[in-house]
């Protein structure tokens, strides 16, 4: 199975299993930026401990999962990934945290055609989102990413008049990435956001 097929199954199972999720990271980049490839993909879960049984159900087959760091990782807020064993793809699951910010954005996704060759919609982060979460991941990543940079880049660059400035600066200020923000902004050539 090829990644986005992958991804589409995966998504299809939270919505069954009544899972509120969103696609972030490298696909969300190519969905808003420009395309690259990538071995993982990362979900953002509203999850709860009374959704594992059904969770471990539903990908236990196709998929290698582990019980205890999928409850490990809800306790503490944090990720779990399985693995696709067909084609060892990776799907990263980041679980919501209270956070003003992972709030605000969750409530932000949007349904979107991932492919535009599969009629089926996936709630994706929205494209200031992404690039707030990437310029975050960048600054803990000791900015040395350029993955990471040029998809902020690809974002800012195709999604330039269509992004909400006033939100994307007033998070960056929320979460110590103004001077990032500003950088990318004036590398990209998109200067007025």
């Amino acid at each position: 199975m090829e990644p986005l097929a992958i991804l589409h199954h995966v998504t299809s199972k939270l919505e069954s299993l009544k899972i509120p999720y969103m696609v972030g990271g490298s696909f969300a980049g190519s969905y808003y930026g420009f395309a690259r490839n990538t071995q993982d993909a990362d979900v953002i879960v509203a999850m709860r401990q009374a959704h594992v049984d059904g969770f471990l159900s539903a990908f236990g087959g196709e998929f290698y999962l582990d019980r205890g760091s999928i409850e490990d990782a809800l306790r503490r807020r944090a990720s779990f990934n399985i693995i696709h064993l067909e084609s060892s793809f990776k799907v990263d699951f980041f679980v919501l945290r209270d956070r003003s910010f992972d709030q605000e954005s969750f409530a932000r996704r949007r349904l979107a055609r991932i492919d535009p060759d599969i009629d089926l919609e996936s709630f994706l982060q929205s494209a200031e989102d992404t690039v707030l979460a990437k310029l975050e991941w960048y600054r803990l990543g000791g900015g040395v990413s350029e993955i990471q940079w040029r998809d902020i880049q690809g974002i800012l660059k195709a999604q330039a008049e269509r992004l909400d400035s006033t939100y994307l600066h007033r998070w960056a200020q929320e979460l110590g990435v103004s001077d990032l923000l500003a950088r990318a902004i004036e590398e990209a050539g998109v200067a007025g956001h």
